[in-house]
């Protein structure tokens, strides 16, 4: 445990002599008055120890985690299975409380870690590349539209709407950092629009970013994007969700230079949001410029298997804007359970796991869409997600009938995309049952039914 002991005002006044500053105002001096906070922070009054646990413990009441509730709310994080062996290994006191690998003599077992991760995310992904992973997967995608500058110096990325929008949004706001230029490219029919990209596409378009599947559930066609960004040499990334690419084609053989993606649905829980890991893989030729940490295989002086950081961005702590990554923290532990989560599936668990999806997600489809008031936002095939349009003039009301019923029906679409005002997205996990779907259709169908009905008679009252 740490201590800490504030300072008093005579060591302030030491310090400030020791380094040759009249007052803490002076150490500020240089920064732009306009940019001061000239009053006070607006902070509530102090609370003791005892106040604050109850105000916390009160916070904590109002969650409700996906274990009280039956959830099929995705939109980038999932409920899946954890199993028990993922505890036991990452709670070991020797995964859980080291910090960076700095010296290899001492730390063979977290670098070997890193090793055997990267090895299961290059297969997954079909590139020969990973890093030993980063934050999240939106910090992913912004991480891979800087690679793409400093690999061609152009000026302009296409990002397609299908990209989740906390990945759009991070990419926009660290691309204004780097002087590049975000240009969103329109869907169609529920996937990014070919003849939009072909349009947009010119000699400074330093690359194209897609997800796999895409927000909306579709599935694009990767190769027809990528091959088109690829005449005018423009790299292509591509953010994916892990579990579909067990069945799904790796997006190394498709064209896919830099293949990114959120890791939470690899053995981490939802934890109300975090934290998870983001990985990172790339071909062959973008290897310098990978943001993170790379673990090595080598052999010591005996000849006996070793493992070593081979590449890390230690210059980020020198070179300051002319660093390839300023991430200075790896997501270790979680990486090491997505590593131990993928062991435990083996090659053949991963593609039963993906077939069992778009089994059930086929049959919620088929039920919800067969529903009054319900239709299919698109007709794209889908592996593990897919979009409804409702009949209704408020789609958060029927979400919140539906929730009064014990289950979390889904994400509303109009929150990111307002031309699916009424729109919800609806996502499966192997722990949504056949008797879960039933329980949903039945308890949406009489949900959409009310609203309608309220909304007719709002009407008529009106007239």
């Amino acid at each position: 445990m740490t201590t800490y002991t504030s300072a008093t005002d005579a060591d302030r006044r030491e310090m400030l002599e020791t380094i040759g500053v009249e007052s803490v105002d002076a150490l500020f001096a240089d920064i732009p008055a306009a940019l001061r906070l000239d009053r006070p922070l607006a902070l509530p009054a102090g609370m003791s120890e005892q106040e604050v646990y109850e105000h916390l413990r009160g916070l904590a009441a109002r969650n409700v985690s996906a274990e009280d509730e039956i959830t099929f709310l995705g939109a980038g994080m999932y409920d899946h299975y954890v199993p028990a062996l993922i505890d036991s290994i990452i709670q070991r006191s020797e995964f859980l409380t080291p910090y960076t690998p700095y010296q290899p003599e001492i730390s063979q077992g977290g670098l070997q870690v890193m090793f055997e991760y990267q090895t299961a995310i290059s297969e997954l992904t079909g590139l020969p590349v990973s890093n030993a992973s980063v934050y999240e997967g939106p910090s992913a995608v912004g991480a891979a539209g800087y690679l793409a500058k400093l690999t061609n110096g152009r000026g302009k990325v296409l990002a397609s709407r299908g990209v989740h929008p906390h990945s759009r949004e991070t990419l926009t706001t660290l691309a204004r950092g780097y002087g590049q230029q975000i240009v969103e490219l329109p869907l169609r029919d529920g996937v990014t629009d070919l003849d939009a990209l072909i349009a947009a596409l010119d000699e400074d378009v330093s690359a194209v970013v897609l997800q796999q599947p895409n927000f909306l559930g579709a599935i694009e066609d990767v190769a027809e994007l990528a091959a088109a960004a690829k005449r005018v040499g423009a790299l292509v990334i591509c953010a994916c969700d892990p579990i579909p690419l067990g069945i799904l084609a790796p997006p190394g053989t498709v064209g896919v230079d830099i293949a990114v993606g959120e890791g939470q649905t690899l053995g981490n829980r939802l934890d109300f949001g975090g934290p998870s890991f983001g990985f990172f893989a790339a071909t062959q030729q973008l290897l310098r410029k990978m943001p993170g940490r790379i673990a090595g295989e080598t052999t010591d002086v005996d000849g006996r298997r070793g493992f070593v950081l081979t590449l890390q961005t230690r210059e980020q702590h020198i070179r300051r804007e002319k660093a390839t990554s300023n991430i200075c923290t790896s997501q270790a532990l979680n990486a090491l359970a997505g590593v131990i989560y993928l062991s435990w599936l083996g090659r053949r668990g991963l593609v039963e796991l993906g077939e069992l999806l778009v089994a059930r997600t086929a049959y919620a489809r088929e039920q919800l869409r067969a529903l009054d008031g319900v239709s299919a936002l698109h007709e794209q095939p889908v592996v593990r997600e897919f979009a409804v349009a409702l009949d209704v003039p408020d789609v958060g009301r029927v979400i919140e009938r539906v929730v009064a019923d014990g289950i979390n029906p889904g994400y509303a679409l109009g929150c990111d995309y307002p031309e699916h005002a009424n729109g919800l997205l609806v996502a499966l996990t192997e722990r949504r049952t056949r008797a879960d779907i039933d329980r949903l259709a039945d308890a949406l169908g009489r949900a959409v039914a009310a609203e309608r009905a309220a909304a007719g008679a709002t009407v008529g009252a009106r007239a």
